[in-house]
């Protein structure tokens, strides 16, 4: 079963495929595509006997490895999506989740679940499909949203090459400003932290306050891959977007927010000269009280400054976390100190009081999961895992984006 995006609802095709399909309807430019429903994960399940995983306790990372794999290797119709394909013209495409719980006013499940940029085909479709509906079952995924009934919808839509990507949130009070980072590419680079994104704020007079980052990477379509490129030197620190862009956005948040009935995270992107909207999702967690962030040279020795990411102050012990390998060292407690945070360190922010990233914008979703949690965070922060030693305490403020060290 399949239903065209823009005839999805959230009751059928969760929160994210709802959305879009609303804003569809309401004449905004978003990709075209098909959902796969919920109805079809269900299926899927009962004929895997999966009654007891998605509603009793996993039993631990094994139990989790096999259901991940049951659903991984279970037949999907390909037919019916290579018909759904064809009505596209068989352009690659994204493959997303959106999971009964993601996108919802309570739990964004931001980067919680998999999603596939530059699939092509009704085969490597049908694994993405089931590739995201098998990330319910990641230890990051069960972490977050705790062993509930859930159900694994799946957004099949046109892939966008974009030459500029990012997220906004519109503002959460009639006179708040809005919020939008940006950067090359595609939006990943944004969302998952691995770039410091350059950063404006709109206010309600038309007032837009800019901060231009040095972004160094970008990541773009290569026929069927996803590449990781340098931005030429002379990009680096050129604006990625003007003021009429920034402006456009503004009111293009402003349009979403009244369509959807209240504030909104949104992730957009430039393609070909048009402004897209990828995602709309409700704010679930106020923005920290930001003040722009001072990188002079006459900062106290003793003090790193980044972006204000979650509000709220923590002393705690640093914890550098390059990787995987270094999970293990971290205890309850402990300050993070990381590159960026990929979504499968999400089980450490239920025990850290706090996190520092040395690229990331407020707007990714380290940030959103962060303030979920209730805890501090400073987002790029240079060279912040060279600079905090390991071990040593430390005092972090997330609303001022400072970090106080010995």
């Amino acid at each position: 079963m399949i239903i065209a995006l823009a005839e999805a609802v959230s009751d059928t095709c969760g929160g994210k495929a709802g959305a879009l399909g609303a804003l569809l309807r309401a004449g905004l430019l978003v990709p075209d595509g098909f959902v796969v429903p919920f109805a079809t994960y269900l299926t899927t399940a009962r004929d895997l006997d999966l009654g007891a995983p998605y509603d009793l306790d996993l039993g631990g990372p094994y139990a989790l490895d096999a259901v991940r794999q049951a659903l991984k290797a279970h037949p999907l119709d390909t037919a019916e999506l290579r018909h759904a394909l064809a009505g596209l013209g068989d352009p690659p495409v994204a493959v997303r989740s959106s999971a009964a719980n993601e996108d919802t006013g309570q739990s964004s499940a931001a980067g919680q679940h998999e999603s596939f940029l530059a699939v092509r085909g009704a085969v490597e479709v049908a694994d993405a499909v089931r590739a995201c509906w098998a990330s319910l079952f990641t230890s990051r995924a069960v972490g977050y949203r705790g062993h509930h009934d859930l159900a694994m919808a799946v957004i099949v839509q046109r892939h966008l090459d974009a030459e500029v990507s990012g997220v906004m949130f519109t503002p959460s009070s009639p006179d708040g400003p809005t919020e939008i980072e940006a950067s090359w590419g595609l939006g990943p680079s944004v969302v998952e932290g691995k770039v410091t994104p350059d950063s404006y704020r709109v206010t309600g007079d038309g007032t837009i306050h800019r901060t231009i980052a040095d972004k160094h990477t970008r990541l773009d379509r290569h026929g069927d891959r996803l590449v990781l490129g340098d931005v030429p030197a002379s990009a680096r620190q050129h604006p990625t977007i003007d003021d009429a862009t920034a402006t456009r956005l503004a009111e293009l948040g402003e349009e979403i927010a009244a369509l959807r009935g209240g504030p909104q995270d949104i992730e957009w992107a430039i393609a070909d000269g048009r402004l897209w909207v990828l995602q709309a999702r409700p704010i679930t967690a106020a923005l920290p009280q930001r003040t722009e962030p001072s990188r002079q040279s006459g900062a106290p020795v003793g003090t790193l400054i980044g972006t204000p990411g979650s509000q709220g102050t923590a002393t705690g012990t640093a914890r550098i976390v390059r990787g995987p390998g270094d999970f293990s060292r971290v205890r309850p407690g402990d300050i993070l100190i990381c590159p960026f945070t990929d979504p499968a360190w999400t089980p450490l922010l239920r025990i850290a009081a706090g996190v520092v990233t040395e690229t990331g914008g407020m707007l990714s979703h380290a940030a959103i999961v962060a303030r979920e949690h209730g805890i501090p965070a400073v987002l790029g922060t240079p060279a912040a895992t060279t600079k905090l030693r390991d071990g040593t305490t430390i005092t972090i403020n997330g609303s001022t984006g400072t970090i106080t060290y010995p």
